[in-house]
């Protein structure tokens, strides 16, 4: 077998084990396998620098940015009205038979991903330029990072025109961002608040190796060919994709009616908590694209689609008090005791705090009420003060000059977003710092004794 029959075999493999695992949910070899492979391609086309194609696996990381440059999307990636009850939708599903004047009339609903939105474009179907929403006229230019999300291909495979507009809403797995914030927890640095929020700021970093590492995921939701939808329906939209390798949401329905919207989002509404991802509603957009064209938009938003919106899971409470929780590094995290309150079917009695700064942000006051919202199994997170319910009894919350364990002074983070953390170096005499850290029966901490490392001591 020759070099280049052996890369384009290698390219294949590698496609066919990406596809298993993100369009069939069927892996066939462990990660480490599926390295070992990337890795031999690597070193051939190393080798042979000259049989590097863009569309090979190897060029999903590049290197670092020194910028992000602006994009103008070609068409605008406009906002979508919200409808928050069942009676906003069926006024909908009337305004657009109204318009219809009596044609067949039907609509695709698909999940509301609590991402954020990117624009993918394919020249004689290879990925040339990704870019963020912005401000639905102007984004970021984020080709190379929207490289590393191994479900997006590189190539399209089938039915590709010269250019080729795939849009879709870049999201971080439940799993996945659990396994970012216990990584961030363990180096003692700040935690992210919500995988909306985490995938966003990756996504906008200058470093691609760290935007890889961190395994982004995305559910395409729109097609374009220049500056028109690509298929004569939206349903065809998610057809074509599946062709195509992308990972398409199996969760959408076509609807006939009113009658048939509400029933999907009603079933969707009970599955959402064992989601691996985030959701906040449902999209509803007319299957049509010729009555789309038709039907046209306001100045913010289409005539032709509508979000409808699942009740807000946040509600108010009081805060009792700031336990601090000593971490598995050492790290000192504060966390709000509540009053108990019943939230998304759950007593919350506790939620996150995350660092010292964030009691300052919101200038938070025991005693105070305050807006707490939860989001999947994630730990509920406090919003917001309620200050318009402030009576002058509050008292300001002062941050432990100590470890609440140990007694050793915390060693502070300020100022970088982390938390203080309780350690003393040991050896100055040592290649790496060693910390100590308190190890103390009864009080549910069962951290190491010592971590030895470059970054022990920060």
């Amino acid at each position: 077998m020759s070099v280049n029959e052996e890369i384009q075999q290698l390219r294949s493999e590698i496609e066919r084990h990406s596809d298993l695992y993100y369009q069939s949910d069927a892996p066939e070899i462990s990660d480490y396998d599926f390295d070992q492979l990337l890795e031999r391609l690597k070193a051939l086309e190393t080798e042979n620098p000259e049989l590097i194609t863009p569309d090979s696996p190897t060029q999903r990381v590049g290197g670092k940015a020194t910028s992000l440059k602006p994009f103008t999307h070609t068409v605008a990636l406009m906002s979508l009205d919200n409808s928050y009850d069942l009676s906003e939708l069926k006024a909908f599903t009337e305004r657009c038979e109204k318009l219809a004047e009596g044609r067949k009339l039907d609509y695709v609903a698909e999940l509301k991903i609590d991402g954020l939105s990117v624009s993918l474009h394919y020249e004689n179907g290879i990925l040339v330029t990704g870019a963020t929403r912005g401000d639905g006229s102007q984004g970021d230019e984020v080709t190379q990072n929207v490289k590393t999300i191994r479900s997006i291909p590189l190539k399209l495979k089938v039915d590709a025109p010269a250019h080729a507009e795939v849009r879709g809403e870049v999201f971080l797995s439940r799993s996945q961002f659990a396994k970012i914030n216990a990584e961030l927890e363990m180096q003692g640095e700040k935690t992210f608040a919500n995988p909306r929020n985490c995938a966003s700021g990756t996504l906008r970093m200058l470093d691609s190796a760290v935007v890889a590492s961190r395994r982004l995921d995305m559910f395409p939701y729109d097609a374009f060919t220049g500056a028109s939808k690509m298929f004569a329906t939206h349903a065809e939209v998610f057809e074509w994709c599946g062709r195509n390798g992308f990972n398409v949401n199996p969760h959408r329905s076509e609807c006939a009616n009113f009658d048939e919207l509400a029933a999907f989002i009603t079933e969707m509404e009970t599955v959402r908590d064992g989601l691996d991802y985030e959701i906040d509603g449902v999209v509803v957009k007319v299957n049509s694209t010729a009555l789309q064209d038709e039907f046209g938009t306001t100045t913010k938003a289409p005539r032709w689609a509508i979000a409808y919106k699942y009740p807000a899971r946040q509600a108010t409470t009081r805060l009792l008090g700031i336990g601090i929780q000593v971490g598995r590094t050492g790290a000192l995290t504060p966390v709000a005791n509540l009053v108990p309150t019943l939230l998304a079917g759950t007593t919350v009695a506790r939620a996150s705090l995350h660092n010292e700064d964030e009691i300052k942000r919101l200038d938070l006051k025991i005693g105070d009420y305050v807006m707490i919202e939860k989001s999947g199994e994630i730990i509920p997170q406090v919003l917001s003060v309620v200050t318009t319910k402030r009576d002058g009894s509050e008292t300001e919350f002062e941050f432990p000059n100590r470890c609440p364990v140990c007694g050793i002074d915390p060693v502070s983070a300020r100022g970088r977003g982390r938390s203080p953390m309780h350690q003393r170096r040991l050896s100055r005499e040592s290649k790496g710092s060693r910390l100590v850290f308190c190890i103390a029966k009864g009080n549910g901490y069962r951290g190491p004794r010592r971590s030895v490392g470059r970054d022990a001591g920060r």
